[in-house]
């Protein structure tokens, strides 16, 4: 399996882009889709104040399955089961269920409405991908797990230890999918498996298969390529007593399933900024894809990928792409270029090392509405000039923005790429007229 994983927590696509991209990512390699829908789920009832204002619609979560299909692309949707959690911890009628008070970050795996709640969030995401034979129970980065008082008193009666109870809820998860949805396999990332022995997953009779990423050759070479989070994944087979195989000590060519997840991230968790766009992350995922199936990163996979998306040359060292580029996006991918290579620059050049502007129209005197018109008119023509491009160009890019996003990314990203420096040119073109 190759998945991409398509993180919606943050820069959630329109489904008329995925439409663009599915086929690509059949072409470059992807076999299935991971869906992390977060709060992009159309959910119902007491769930729906889990919903963003611009969550798909039913009819959207039934056209994205019919595009993977068409494309020879398998889905697996993914419900945070454990961490990762911060989408439906932030809600006052959920604060209850925070393993630490303070912090949304995760489960407190101790109170009965957690796994009820977690049982009506499965239901419904499974319900609307009766066609996937996969889901995803997350399960990655527990944070202060063992920190609240319910976890302390629990492995303080059991003489457990974090790792005992992370299994115990994982088993309960495991355990409703099981019994609910027979024949529905489940994935998990295992970075917190890692951390308990063989001995105690053994005790537990969790039957798993870990993929050995980093010391396979075929992956090793994506998951130190930049913009991707290279997670490994742990097959946890519901239902009858599987014995544990010998993925820890044997070679990875031994383990059962060795699943490639590459992750275009758009946010580290649900609170922090945006990461990359998704078209600014397609040449990386290319390169991350083709390297996969070829196992390496040929000159004729470098061939391959520089065919399928339009460019000309590409420079691995310097994270760059000559050429227009022919990838749906490829417009956003080179403004983005422009913001980050010119943007910035431009503007400080020359609100700093304009002297007429240092001289004669300090903060001082825009404060004080006051100037000398023969040295103003000396910057004016020029800071004008700049500003009326960049505006211009500010404005192509909203457009761009707007076919493959929703109003909310749109504005987030402009506050946080182009307004810092943006707006220290407009309050000088204001001051100045």
């Amino acid at each position: 399996m190759r998945l991409v994983h398509l993180d919606l927590k943050g820069a959630a696509p329109r489904v008329s882009y995925l439409e663009q991209v599915f086929p690509l990512l059949s072409q470059l390699g992807a076999n299935g889709i991971l869906i992390e829908y977060e709060d992009m789920f159309p959910f119902k009832g007491e769930l729906e104040i889990l919903k963003s204002p611009y969550a798909y619609s039913e009819e959207d979560i039934e056209r994205i399955q019919q595009l993977a299909e068409l494309h020879k692309l398998e889905v697996v949707p993914l419900v945070q089961t454990f961490g990762h959690v911060e989408f439906i911890l932030k809600h006052e009628k959920y604060q209850h269920l925070r393993e630490v008070e303070r912090f949304p970050n995760s489960f407190n795996p101790h109170i009965p409405d957690t796994l009820a709640l977690l049982k009506s969030i499965l239901s419904q995401v499974i319900e609307k991908h009766r066609r996937s034979t996969w889901i995803h129970i997350g399960a990655d980065e527990v944070f202060h797990l063992g920190e609240g008082m319910d976890s302390k008193n629990w492995m303080s009666r059991n003489k457990g230890d974090t790792g005992t109870m992370y299994l115990k809820h994982i088993k309960e998860v495991l355990g409703f999918i099981a019994a609910q949805y027979r024949g529905l396999r489940a994935l998990m990332w295992d970075d917190m498996l890692r951390k308990i022995s063989v001995g105690a997953l053994r005790g537990e009779r969790m039957g798993t298969v870990l993929a050995e990423g980093d010391a396979d050759p075929a992956t090793a070479g994506p998951a130190a390529l930049p913009g991707h989070r290279p997670h490994r994944l742990a097959e946890v087979r519901g239902g009858g007593t599987p014995t544990l195989p010998r993925a820890h000590t044997a070679p990875p060519a031994a383990a059962q399933g060795v699943m490639a997840g590459l992750s275009p991230l758009h946010r580290y968790d649900h609170y922090s900024v945006l990461c990359e766009l998704l078209p600014v992350g397609i040449p990386s995922l290319a390169i991350c894809l083709q390297t996969l199936v070829n196992g390496g990163f040929t000159e004729e996979t470098k061939r391959k990928i520089l065919d399928a998306l339009g460019f000309q040359s590409m420079q691995l060292e310097q994270s760059t792409c000559e050429g227009r580029g022919a990838f749906p996006g490829a417009e956003i991918y080179h403004m983005v270029e422009q913001v980050n290579g010119h943007l910035k620059e431009s503007i400080l050049k020359a609100l700093e090392e304009e002297s007429a502007i240092k001289g004669w129209f300090s903060p001082y005197h825009r404060k004080r509405q006051f100037g000398n018109p023969r040295n103003m008119e000396s910057f004016g023509s020029k800071v004008l000039k700049l500003h009326e491009d960049w505006e211009s160009f500010v404005r192509d890019l909203r457009a761009q923005l707007e076919r493959v996003y929703f109003p909310d990314t749109v504005e987030e990203w402009m506050e946080e790429n182009i307004n810092p420096y943006l707006d220290q040119l407009r309050d000088l073109v204001r001051d100045y007229r």
